[in-house]
């Protein structure tokens, strides 16, 4: 999923549903990895101060944030979890703080809940049009269901709100899904090149750029964009996710295996390191283990009643089971929620694989209607069966 700018706000793509309780006290599901991470035991205490007065807004904020955070760090929906509960006063009130509002909004885009999180943003912005972050937000939210239009008009009101590479980064998604990639880049890569800029939205704006260049067919770009951003952030894992990508679209899998490296704890990573150790002979042990390590999570997520993202597990199912028809359908289900370049991507790929027109109609239709651009996505579909 697209992210917004972390020099204004954090998020997270990945989904979460109800949750599994076990019917046997005596049950683990798994453990978090609070005791080797600083900033998970600090999340910890601050739950724990929290739980004392759960009512305070400063303490409740900060923990929805933080754990945020952590969500997007870990690839853990269950941090997700501890945001909502941080902010449980306030999580069904139809008048809520701003604050607590805007980490509303953004859990419930976190957790797909796309509708949710726009009808939040829509209040907030009607009560102040010059909410940064939610303008943002919004904008982030529109890019992924496909509102290309409206999502640009947001970028454009935080113009007089927000520094100009956060200003050209997100009119960058929407643009350069909507027909006009070259000028996106252009635009975008023009403010990476003034001096200056947060480091995070620096490293967010040539992530930005990297996808564009990709799928513009700028290869040479994109990898120069991928590699500046990761030294900036080499821990990043939505941008190692991006790069791996591209380093397998361009048949590298050992280089895409460098850039998932050896914490796999993520579950986007995990995925990329098996697709990429699937076309290694050398790799064979490791892809074994990988690949059970990877269902292993599928299942856990299904017990617990999340939804893992319908997107990853399709391309598992189709890469790596082999399942054509389950690929297919997963494809379908995700691409009723979010219509990312990646979705139509799977969609076009499981489509295929399965001979089924009626999907490759929807893609083919979608790719119409938007003037979308995308050379991996062109090839894809015009590969034979």
């Amino acid at each position: 999923m697209l992210r917004v700018s972390l020099a204004l706000v954090f998020t997270s793509s990945v989904a979460i549903a109800k949750p599994y309780i076990p019917t046997d006290d005596t049950v683990v599901l798994e453990r978090l990895p609070e005791r080797t991470e600083p900033s998970l035991r600090e999340l910890k205490r601050m739950r724990a101060t929290l739980a004392v007065n759960p009512r305070d807004l400063d303490a409740a904020t900060a923990v929805a944030q933080r754990a945020i955070e952590a969500s997007r760090a870990n690839g853990d929906p269950r941090f997700l979890g501890q945001a909502q509960a941080a902010l449980a006063p306030w999580w069904n009130s139809k008048d809520p703080p701003p604050r607590a509002l805007l980490l509303r909004a953004t859990i419930r885009q976190s957790q797909h809940d796309f509708d949710g999180a726009l009808a939040d943003l829509d209040r907030l912005i009607a009560s102040d049009p010059r909410a940064a972050q939610a303008r943002l937000v919004r904008a982030t939210v529109r890019t992924v269901v496909g509102r290309y239009a409206e999502a640009q008009s947001d970028c454009r009101a935080l113009a007089p709100l927000a520094p100009p590479l956060i200003v050209a980064g997100c009119l960058a998604g929407p643009t350069s899904l909507s027909g006009d990639a070259a000028a996106a880049y252009d635009v975008l890569t023009s403010a990476l090149a003034r001096p200056g800029g947060d480091a995070g939205a620096v490293e967010w704006a040539l992530t930005l750029a990297g996808e564009i260049a990709a799928r513009s067919g700028r290869a040479a770009d994109a990898e120069r964009h991928f590699r500046q951003a990761l030294l900036l952030d080499p821990r990043d894992a939505y941008l190692r996710a991006a790069y791996a990508d591209f380093l397998l679209d361009a048949g590298r899998a050992r280089d895409a295996l460098r850039v998932t490296g050896d914490d796999l704890r993520n579950d986007t990573l995990l995925l990329r390191a098996v697709l990429a150790e699937r076309l290694l002979d050398d790799h064979r042990a490791a892809y074994s283990a990988h690949r059970a390590e990877m269902e292993a999570r599928f299942d856990a997520a299904r017990l617990r009643g999340d939804s893992l993202h319908r997107r990853e597990e399709a391309r598992f199912r189709l890469w790596v089971d082999g399942d054509n028809r389950g690929a297919l359908a997963l494809a379908r289900d995700n691409w009723k929620v979010q219509r990312e370049p990646a979705d139509l991507r799977i969609l076009v790929d499981a489509a295929r694989a399965a001979n089924d027109a009626e999907a490759m109609h929807i893609a083919t239709e979608w790719m119409a209607q938007t003037r979308m651009q995308d050379v991996a996505l062109v090839t894809a579909m015009g590969a034979p069966r």
